[in-house]
């Protein structure tokens, strides 16, 4: 079962797109729409929850 964790996503358009951002752990990532923005950064913050050391997370959680 995976752990569960209340973030906070900022979307704003850029261009032709959407960046989006999770403040909390810089964590970014884009799409060509909003929903596309925040898929793509859910699946980043899933990345960085699979990849980030205990160090970066201490770090990056302040």
């Amino acid at each position: 079962m995976k752990a569960s964790r209340e973030l906070t996503a900022i979307i704003e358009r850029e261009g032709d797109g959407y960046v989006s951002l999770c403040p909390e752990l810089d964590v970014a990532s884009q799409g060509d729409t909003i929903e596309e923005a925040r898929t793509n950064l859910i699946e980043a913050l899933e990345l960085f929850f699979e990849t980030a050391t205990p160090e970066e997370l201490r770090e990056r959680q302040g």
